[in-house]
């Protein structure tokens, strides 16, 4: 049985790392200068794996893209090439990545019978068009050239892929996250125990310990605070304290992490709170919600719906139209 080396408390020392800033270039999740041609494709500035589980790392986040989702979706008239369905993955893709792609199946005579989402997670820019890419094995499948339309949401720094519009507010997403895990790592390891009884007094029944003991063991269900006594007679002054574990919950800062974060991913979404189902903290309010879901549709989900338009023309018919929004 071999001895573990004694540790040097002389160089013990915890490394943290730091958050990854929006100025570090080419640098893990945030690279966006111009996509880089790999030799098969073009690789999206921003990773799609990335921007995919950031998508439920926060429910404000997730709430707030799933809405525009919802509004967008809503109004869509019926059309014989395009199904409710398709189009909401279509919208749900440009929402979430940037990008969106309609792929047009066609008939034997060159006429479009259907149009088709296509994974914007899995789909990319070639030289020659684009292509899907195999999850498991990475193996590209070649569109038909013209098959496929592109949107994107620009970006400044490269035209090739679409980048999305929250990009800013990801490290308020991904730091509102870190603070519910450390919480429930905080809860599930057993910390938030209620209090410690110290006795320091002596006694000369050990019953009476033990009595004291397993009455604070019984005081509480399975699972609830955990209380404990710690005994040692003759110990420091004041025989009996009763000291607070738990009262560092009062004096951290998780209330405020989420609180702020969370306004910065509405801000980012541009989502009045209201429509979130947020409770105010404030008796005035945040005021009507229905105004508050017009001002919305108008400035946000109108401009929306005008991207999604820009399919028609590329599919040479009247695939996309949408109902007008009438309010009572």
């Amino acid at each position: 049985m071999t001895q573990n080396p004694p540790i040097d408390t002389q160089r013990l020392h915890f490394s943290f790392g730091d958050p990854e800033p929006m100025l570090n270039g080419r640098s893990g999740f945030f690279e966006t200068l111009k996509p880089n041609w790999n030799g098969r494709y073009y690789e999206p500035p921003v990773s799609m794996e990335g921007l995919s589980k950031s998508s439920d790392a926060n429910p404000h986040h997730k709430s707030a893209m799933q809405y525009k989702v919802n509004q967008v979706a809503r109004y869509l008239e019926n059309s014989p090439v395009l199904s409710y369905l398709e189009f909401r993955k279509i919208v749900m893709d440009f929402i979430i990545y940037g990008n969106a792609y309609v792929e047009k199946r066609l008939d034997r005579a060159g006429r479009t019978i259907m149009l088709k989402h296509t994974p914007a997670k899995f789909t990319r820019r070639t030289k020659n068009g684009y292509a899907f890419m195999d999850s498991g094995t990475s193996k590209l499948h070649h569109f038909k050239k013209d098959t496929v339309f592109h949107l994107i949401e620009p970006d400044i720094n490269q035209e090739l892929y679409g980048v999305p519009t929250y990009m800013a507010a990801l490290q308020s997403a991904w730091l509102n996250e870190a603070a519910t895990l450390f919480r429930r790592k905080y809860y599930s390891n057993g910390s938030h125990a209620g209090f410690i009884l110290y006795l320091t007094d002596p006694t000369n029944n050990p019953d009476d310990i033990k009595a004291i003991d397993e009455a604070l063991e019984n005081s509480k269900g399975p699972g609830n605070f955990r209380n404990m006594l710690v005994y040692s007679p003759n110990g420091k002054k004041d025989g009996l304290q009763v000291i607070p574990i738990s009262e560092v919950m009062a004096k951290d800062e998780f209330l405020n992490v989420k609180d702020v974060t969370r306004d910065d991913i509405l801000a980012a979404h541009r989502m009045p709170p209201q429509l979130m189902g947020l409770v105010p903290k404030n008796a005035g309010g945040f005021g009507s919600v229905k105004e508050a879901a017009q001002s919305f549709h108008e400035n946000e989900i109108l401009p929306l719906q005008r991207f999604f338009l820009e399919v028609n023309e590329w599919a040479g018919s009247k695939a996309v139209g949408f109902e007008p929004h009438i309010t009572e």
